[in-house]
Formats: structure tokens, sequence, C-alpha cells
């Protein structure tokens, strides 16, 4: 017999809350015990509900989804599937411990995928070690701070986009400005990026890690690589449709044909 799904939605937002209870509509295994709109209702549910399954919102204000974690304990708490606006710092964080997560806005596909994992989970009964991700998260550097959260209707275009890059090395978490940021090329399952004399490694894809820069100040100019346009000292095109930058330490770099335009018409703008 299959395990019923009790679940519980947790976020401040009543729109997300709803955004959750529509998608949880199309599955007839799905029992929604109780909605809650923040991090403290949330505590008081998790005992009086004995929900198996909790959408957990991160942004919270007050007590926020990585308090409920550490104040409920891992060994206590059901299966987590984290909802987060932000899937920068907090994602790679989830996906180190193998955790289930979905990003605002949610999407059907995504959702479905989700879904079938927590069923797959709950077949294998792997309580025990869901309990020991939890806990290797709570207590992991890689724990972010849940970011505030910021109206994007009242955020100016430069206010979209990442200012400050955090990156891991050696000695701990690094701070880069990305007006410091020369290029970024592509590494496998990671980006390398290169500001002056310093590199750093950071995982995800060269598509999104461009999708946080501005794009009046950096473009992509290949599929492995983003350029900062200030950084570039000479646009050399070929009569072969492909062409070449050469930034101001020397790198060159390969300009797709199909980018070509778009960077020549960026490189020429007399206002920058």
């Amino acid at each position: 017999m299959a395990t019923e799904i009790r679940a519980l939605i947790v976020d401040d937002e009543a729109l997300a809350r709803r955004g959750v209870r529509q998608m949880l509509a199309a599955h007839p295994d799905v029992s929604i015990v109780g909605e809650c709109r923040g991090g403290r209702e949330a505590l008081r549910a998790l005992d009086s509900l004995q929900p198996n399954l909790v959408f957990l919102d991160i942004q919270m204000p007050e007590v926020d989804g990585f308090d409920v974690l550490r104040q409920r304990g891992a060994e206590r708490m059901p299966m987590v599937v984290f909802v987060t606006a932000y899937d920068e710092f907090a994602v790679s964080a989830f996906e180190a411990h193998a955790l289930d997560y979905l990003v605002k806005p949610l999407s059907a596909k995504r959702f479905q995928n989700t879904m079938q994992r927590v069923r797959e989970r709950m077949r294998m009964a792997e309580a025990t070690g869901l309990a020991e991700r939890l806990a290797a998260l709570l207590g992991s550097k890689e724990l972010p701070a849940a970011p505030a959260r910021t109206d994007p209707a009242r955020r100016s275009p430069a206010a979209r986009y990442d200012r400050r890059i955090v990156v891991r090395s050696a000695v701990g978490e690094v701070l880069v400005d990305a007006a410091e940021i020369d290029w970024i090329e592509a590494a496998d399952y990671y980006v390398r990026i290169h500001a002056g004399k310093r590199e750093f490694l950071v995982r995800g894809s060269i598509g999104a890690f461009a999708e946080r820069l501005d794009p009046r100040e950096f473009v992509q100019v290949h599929r492995s690589a983003v350029v900062r346009i200030h950084c570039v000292r000479q646009f050399l095109p070929s009569s072969r449709g492909e062409a070449v930058v050469v930034l101001r330490d020397g790198t060159r770099l390969a300009v797709s044909r199909r980018r070509r335009a778009e960077f020549a018409a960026l490189f020429r703008d007399p206002r920058r």
C-alpha cells in the first residue's frame, strides 16, 4: 500500500502558497494538512499536524527556513522540499547534500519531477539518510544566510544583477566585485572567473552565470566565454564570419558567428 503523503506548505507569501497548492491538486495521493505563514507557525504545525513532506520557503522574516531546520533538528524533520526565489548560493548547498528544491516561479515539469523523487524516497524509506543529509547541511560551511527579499518591481535595472560574487577558496569565502572580473570561461560543470591575476572556480553553467551579470557590462562572445566589455582592447573581425577579441592582458578569445553582430554593436557604442 502506497504511503499517504501529508504535505505542509510553509511560505510567508499567500500567492506562493497558492502556487504550491495548485501544483499539488494534480497529485491525488497528496493531502495538504496545513499551511503556515512563517517559521514559528511551522514549528508548531510540525508537532500538531505530523506531515511527512514539507514545502519550506527559505526567505521568511524573523524565522526563516534554515532556522526551522536548526530549531527542529534534522532527526525530527520530515522530508523537505526547499522553495526559493534565489538559485545561486543556496541551491549549490542543496545539491551537495542531495536535497530537493524548487525555484520560484514554480515550473509544472520541475514540480512533477520533484514529486516523483518524493515518492521514490518514501518507498525506499530513506528517513535515516535524509536526517544525515539535513544534519550535514546544517553543519556545512556552505550553508548560506537566507537572502533578504526585495520587490523586483522596485529594483533599478542595475540592481537586478549581481554586483559582488561569493566564491569559495582554500582560505574561505571571498567576495569578488563584478567590476574586477575580466572574463569568465566554461570548465566542465564549473566556470572559471578571471579577475586580474586571480582565478576562481565556481560550480555552475556559464549561461546561468551570465544571467547574473549586467548585460550592459558583460557579453557572452562564445558558448564557453563571457567578457567584460571594458576589458576588450581589440576586436578583430574575419571575412569568414568569425572574429577574435583581445583583452587588455593579451588574452585572445574567439567570437562565434552568431554573437559577432551583438558584440560589435556593444563594442562600438560611443556611450561606453
